[in-house]
């Protein structure tokens, strides 16, 4: 090897080098973009359902003038819900509770026999079971896309880089899966 050819293989090393890190640097901004879109998704989702809530008190409203207490619980975990701009978790601990106020709403739906008829009490119910199977689809991409950043992070040599340039690991959104399967506790 002449002194001639050092200075490029130095060059040619260096620019393989600069190129292996830009490629793991984009990879991961990549990763982190996909998690903030299918954030957007979940929180679309969500604003969805928010919509829908308030609907679907006044319909039960309308037939079960005694049970105002829990319209006014299913409200506020609503409004409560809608306001949490925090990290998944502490919007999956609000989206539990608002959850959990839902089910008890439709279990008391279920001893009116002419709500359960209402064309729009039926339409709402359908909007919100079809609302919930989104939100679980756009829940399983978020967390997928949170996995492969996190895993991405985590390995090396794209940990490394992680590290260098500052990239985190994400959070799961997790919903309570064990209150989703609970039966609801209804007072007749």
């Amino acid at each position: 090897m002449t002194s001639d050819a050092l200075p490029w293989i130095v060059l040619g090393i260096a620019l393989f080098l600069a190129l292996w890190i830009a490629v793991l640097y984009n990879g991961l901004v990549r990763h982190v973009n996909f998690c903030n879109d299918a954030w957007s998704d979940i929180d679309t989702e969500l604003k969805r359902r928010y919509d829908l809530v308030p609907n679907l008190v006044e319909t039960v409203r309308g037939y079960a003038r005694h049970e105002e207490q829990l319209m006014t619980n299913v409200i506020a975990a609503r409004n409560t819900a809608a306001a949490t701009h925090g990290s998944p978790r502490e919007q999956a601990a609000d989206e539990n509770a608002l959850i959990g106020q839902l089910r008890q709403l439709v279990a008391v739906a279920e001893s009116y026999p002419d709500l359960k008829a209402n064309r729009n009490f039926l339409a709402l119910q359908t909007e919100l079971t079809n609302t919930e199977d989104r939100i679980q689809r756009a829940r399983r991409f978020y967390n997928a896309n949170v996995r492969d950043l996190n895993t991405r992070v985590e390995v090396i040599p794209s940990n490394i880089i992680a590290n260098f340039f500052g990239f985190k690991k994400r959070e799961y959104f997790e919903i309570d899966e064990a209150k989703m399967r609970e039966a609801p506790k209804v007072d007749v």
